[in-house]
């Protein structure tokens, strides 16, 4: 069966985000009143799987051998079947 993953990664507190400080930087300059933002990455990820139990274990070893550096980053996925 096929799916599709839609990943988001973030950095948790505390890390630094220098794109994310300077992208609030811009925007104050351009005078919105901007206090912080956070910048994600966000994988749309299409795969076959035997079950939905089974994808959800690839979404996982995805997200902690790849795109997801249990350090610095948080990680949040939906999974549905693709058509």
């Amino acid at each position: 069966m096929m799916y599709r993953a839609r990943i988001e990664v973030s950095l948790k507190p505390g890390h630094s985000d220098p794109e994310g400080e300077m992208t609030a930087q811009s925007l104050k300059e351009l005078k919105y009143s901007v206090k912080k933002v956070g910048v994600s990455k966000v994988y749309e990820v299409f795969f076959e799987a035997d079950s939905r139990e089974k994808a959800e274990e690839a979404v996982e070893e995805m997200c902690r051998r790849l795109l997801a550096n249990p350090t610095k980053d948080n990680y949040s996925y939906e999974i549905e079947e693709a058509r």
